[in-house]
């Protein structure tokens, strides 16, 4: 295996669920010379590359199929926020979790549903409406090794921005 494959194999090990992106930046590599070395890792089955909520992330094989999907989320600052508020406070509501975060309800109205179609958390059934984590144990343990892009912030932030714009004409 080329020297360049083992930085990228092993920097993927080190940030499970990285992608592309915060590789070409944290490696200093060419956008081709990192496709082109991804898809021999896949193709040898060295790392696996896997779609969630529109953006691919990277893994090493070993790591379970939850906790990819968790990852994933840990790297985007508005689920991670809603991650960590449920983590530490417990279920909530969430337009509560919406002034919490200073987020528009839509986008955490979003980010809920996403989450829970991923099973990282559930919603109750009663009224009102309230989500928890999943596997609360498990999140705990994940919290501690993602944490999101810069991109990934300035995109949120970004949303965030938009959101505040409209947030009179959403309440009305």
């Amino acid at each position: 295996m080329s020297e360049t494959r083992d930085r990228i194999r092993d920097h993927i090990r080190a940030t499970p669920g990285v992608h592309f992106s915060r590789l070409e930046r944290d490696l200093e590599l060419a956008t081709g010379q990192i496709q082109y070395h991804l898809r021999r890792l896949c193709g040898e089955n060295a790392i696996v590359a896997e779609e969630i909520a529109g953006r691919t992330h990277y893994y090493d094989p070993a790591v379970d199929p939850w906790d990819r999907r968790a990852l994933a989320f840990l790297r985007r600052e508005s689920a991670r926020g809603i991650i960590v508020r449920l983590h530490a406070d417990g279920p909530a509501r969430p337009c509560d979790l919406a002034d919490d975060l200073g987020l528009a309800r839509s986008t955490v109205s979003w980010h809920v549903s996403t989450l829970t179609d991923h099973g990282i958390i559930e919603r109750s059934g009663g009224r009102p409406m309230t989500v928890a984590l999943t596997d609360p144990d498990r999140t705990a343990r994940l919290l501690e090794s993602a944490s999101p892009s810069l991109p990934d912030r300035v995109v949120d932030r970004f949303i965030r921005t938009v959101d505040r714009l409209f947030e009179p004409a959403e309440r009305d």
